[in-house]
């Protein structure tokens, strides 16, 4: 197997405008550089709070000819082009501004937003980038549609076979291994496409209102419509180009053989969501309960990071109300080198920490609506009921008091075996993210 390599995000920012491909509106971008661990993430500043929409398998809103993505109200569609991009550019962090619903169309391809991610240029970050390698096949259908992801040390390789039951588009495949290269010179060109006999129906829908014969290539019985293709097999291609931006939402970079057959943005999802399921399989029982975020959300959510993410899993959460997680104490914790040598015992004011955090995940909704952090603002009740060591599992609970417009009040309790390890009730001060 490859060692890891580092995360990598943008060297500089760059900006353009264009327009949208299903709305017909103008949408103007910024690609920002991101911390690691990160992720791209959408952010609407059109609307009040700047919502942030991040490209992830959990905020996939709809599959109709596009991928959408949502988050709360916010959500932001045709993203498949520059998640496309992102992918064969190796770009794993990263902020997207833009002031609309939908990511601008450019040509139909995503050739122009890996110019520009090159424009901006690339730096390594000091996180290592997740890798998950597909162990035994994973496949889905739909009928005679059908996708496979397969092992394959060796890299990520797409195999994808079109086949429009229609004499306009013969049948034809295309098959490649994907690294920077190839992508940028055999997929990133290839444009988005629809048949002659569809464009009446999706106008009828409102759809494809920026849709030229320019960005989209338009087949009918003479062929394409005032275009001319960039390859043969431009529409496999093509394919392939969804496929990758969809696969960019696993968070990982994916060892795998994916063969693919007719599918399109739904079956491709239905693979993505398979394997994310699979890669967030944890392989430690103390981590087997169900749950609803893993670690990788938690990062995407709270700022914390190692050794001070505190927080391993949420169980359940119901946003503004209630919130259950877990800690895993184990004696690889930085903190037990000097507490204490020979009888580690985890620190009272980290247990605190630890339930602190989870009520940050708690107040996520109303953070994220309004655009501000939760400043720990005091501590009444606190209570340290026994010792926490190494080989514990804390169990922390976080519920929700008051929640005013400035003000957050939660009572929190952590416990290890069903008993109660600290309490506390933990007072939170919401400020304006941008706030110095």
């Amino acid at each position: 197997m490859k060692s890891k390599r580092r995360q990598r995000t943008l060297a500089g920012s760059v900006e353009f405008a264009d327009i949208a491909l299903f709305s017909g509106q103008k949408v103007k971008v910024r690609l920002l550089p991101a911390p690691a661990d990160t992720g791209v993430i959408f952010v609407r500043t059109d609307l009040d709070g700047r919502p942030r929409i991040p490209a992830d398998p959990e905020s996939v809103s709809s599959t109709m000819r596009r991928t959408a993505l949502k988050k709360g109200a916010a959500e932001v569609s045709t993203v498949e082009h520059i998640l496309s991009a992102c992918f064969g550019a190796r770009i794993d962090n990263m902020f997207i501004e833009l002031d609309g619903g939908e990511v601008p169309n450019a040509d139909g391809s995503a050739r122009g937003f890996y110019d520009r991610i090159k424009q901006a240029g690339a730096v390594e970050q000091q996180r290592e980038r997740a890798s998950y390698y597909v162990k035994d096949p994973v496949s889905v259908q739909d009928g005679d549609v059908a996708m496979i992801a397969l092992p394959c040390e060796s890299g990520l390789s797409v195999s994808y076979t079109l086949d429009y039951d229609s004499h306009l588009i013969a049948t034809q495949s295309f098959a490649a291994s994907i690294n920077e290269e190839v992508f940028a010179s055999e997929i990133a060109p290839s444009r988005t496409f629809c048949l002659s006999t569809e464009v009446e129906e999706l106008k009828k829908r409102g759809l494809g209102r920026g849709a030229t014969y320019q960005n989209t290539l338009v087949v009918s019985e003479k062929g394409v419509i005032d275009n001319q293709l960039r390859f043969p097999d431009e529409f496999a291609r093509h394919k392939v180009l969804d496929v990758l931006g969809d696969l960019f939402l696993l968070g990982a970079d994916l060892y795998a053989r994916v063969v693919a057959v007719k599918s399109g943005h739904t079956l491709n999802l239905r693979l993505v969501r398979e394997l994310y399921r699979e890669m967030t399989g944890a392989e430690d029982a103390a981590l087997q309960a169900p749950y609803v975020l893993d670690i990788r959300r938690i990062q995407r959510i709270l700022p914390h990071r190692y050794p001070f993410l505190l927080v391993d899993r949420v169980l359940e959460l119901e946003e503004e109300v209630r919130a259950v997680g877990i800690k895993n104490v184990t004696i690889n914790e930085e903190f037990f080198q000097g507490h204490f040598p020979g009888h580690p015992i985890m620190p009272g004011v980290l247990q605190i920490e630890a339930m602190a955090q989870l009520s940050g995940v708690l107040l996520l909704r109303r953070l994220e609506r309004s655009g501000k952090l939760a400043y720990l603002l005091s501590l009444d009740g606190v209570k340290l009921r026994r010792t926490v060591v190494p080989g514990d599992q804390l169990r922390l609970e976080a519920n929700a008091v008051r929640i005013k417009n400035r003000i957050a009040q939660i009572s929190a309790r952590a416990l290890v075996d069903g008993h109660l390890a600290a309490e506390a009730q933990i007072k939170f001060m919401l400020v304006d993210a941008e706030r110095d």
